[in-house]
């Protein structure tokens, strides 16, 4: 197995982690909703700090439900994770593509 090969596996396996360990550890259990986002976390902390809070302004869009608004989330991540995959691969085919073109000029007779 490769050096990067190593690599790689060793990302997923600690991504894996991340994601599985605070389901098995029970994180969460203690709390009505255990893996509510960071805005709701942050409008309840709002609220017991300061009753009387006033938002200095709405949201355009509220999502009927919390299904609606999820699916939104990933849509935003699958388009966000899209550039990221779009910009990565174009750099590589550059990269790759410059490589090419060292090795052709390099390889060429000396007469052309």
């Amino acid at each position: 197995m490769s050096r990067n090969a190593k690599i790689n596996a060793l990302l997923l396996l600690a991504v894996a982690a991340l994601a599985v360990l605070p389901l098995v550890l029970g994180l969460g259990d203690h709390k009505e909703e255990p893996f509510a986002g960071a805005d709701a976390e942050a409008e309840t902390a709002i609220t017991e700090i300061e009753p009387d809070y006033e938002p200095w302004f709405s949201p355009l869009y509220e999502p009927p439900s919390g299904e609606i608004e999820s699916a939104l989330f990933a849509v935003q991540a699958a388009i966000g994770a899209g550039v990221l995959a779009y910009y990565f691969g174009l750099r590589r085919g550059r990269r790759q593509g410059g490589e090419r073109t060292a090795a052709a000029l390099r390889d060429a007779p000396e007469g052309d």
